[in-house]
């Protein structure tokens, strides 16, 4: 069979030849495979830099998590992979699976799950998001970012500021549901000062950050305290696009009533990550089947994986293989 391959980690995947997966046992079944999105966690597993990276394998892996395909009945679905998925077959658990609905072409369902488990697993269960609450979303001009908005949007967000560089995208991100955009690219002067005006105006319950590194440090100088009583905010880091390390002061942490945690592959229990298949992802495959949830996808071939790996993916799209 055909499939996205990478033999060295660190280079792109290669179109190439892989020998068909064969189930090892009476759960696992075989779905032929119609859609993969290339996620950010997809490139940093094929680099070895995920924290979630195996060992290297001398006769290459497929990349890919997951896939939108068909079972042997005809079936569609959505699917974590046990192995590679970016490829004509793939093994999947049969337990572990989400039916899509009518509505909802393969590419897009196949773009959305990454997402929806990067914001809405943060809102609902490391934020605890409750109706009329004010969701600051740092770095929200990506494809999570958009999805994040509407997420929190449908989830009763009443008033969601966006941070973000690409200034092409602001007014999308406007029409999706922000209620105002912070320009990355002011001086930090002007980007705490307006941080700080927002918390005293409207005050921030949520931080949902995709970025980390010195926008995060920009945000939590904002947020601290001069030893009166404080806000709580609930601060959840979702990825490092800006960098993996920060420095943090002790007085931030002791001057402001702050929950800092993060949300990611290890920090779900078994319970929530069951939700989001029986309930979470359903329910955004449903909104994005009626129209209510808009996904910026740009679709391409498997077989130009190699050279469109390392593209750059303008305003906010995300990739989807086709297969």
């Amino acid at each position: 069979m055909k499939a996205a391959v990478v033999y060295k980690k660190g280079e792109s995947p290669k179109y190439a030849e892989f020998t068909e997966p064969i189930p090892q046992n009476e759960n696992q079944i075989l779905l032929s495979v119609k859609a993969v999105a290339i996620t950010n966690l997809d490139k940093g597993k094929a680099s070895g830099k995920h924290y979630s990276s195996g060992n290297q394998n001398e006769n290459g892996f497929i990349v890919g998590s997951d896939a939108v395909g068909l079972l042997e009945n005809g079936t569609r679905v959505y699917a974590r992979g046990i192995i590679g998925t970016m490829a004509e077959k793939t093994i999947i658990d049969k337990n572990i699976l989400v039916p899509l609905p009518e509505g909802i072409n393969n590419t897009i369902a196949a773009a959305m799950p990454n997402a929806v488990a990067g914001s809405a697993m943060a809102l609902k269960f490391r934020a605890g998001i409750k109706p009329g609450e004010t969701v600051l979303i740092n770095g929200g001009a990506g494809f999570t970012g958009q999805m994040a908005i509407q997420i929190a949007k449908h989830y009763g967000a009443k008033r969601i500021i966006v941070t973000a560089r690409n200034e092409k995208t602001f007014q999308k991100l406007l029409e999706l549901g922000a209620d105002e955009i912070i320009s990355l690219k002011q001086d930090d002067e002007t980007i705490i000062k307006k941080l700080k005006e927002v918390h005293l105006n409207t005050p921030i319950d949520i931080v949902l950050d995709y970025l980390w590194g010195h926008p995060a440090e920009l945000i939590l100088s904002a947020l601290k305290g001069n030893g009166s009583f404080t806000h709580k905010v609930r601060y959840i880091n979702i990825g490092s696009m800006a960098g993996d390390a920060i420095p943090l002061s002790a007085g931030i942490l002791r001057s402001v009533d702050l929950q800092l945690s993060g949300s990611g592959l290890g920090s779900w229990t078994k319970e929530e990550l069951k939700l989001l298949l029986s309930e979470i992802l359903p329910e955004m495959f449903l909104l994005a089947a009626q129209k209510k949830i808009k996904v910026n996808i740009e679709e391409v071939n498997l077989t130009d994986i190699e050279q469109i790996w390392n593209a750059d993916v303008s305003d906010g799209k995300r990739l989807v293989v086709t297969i």
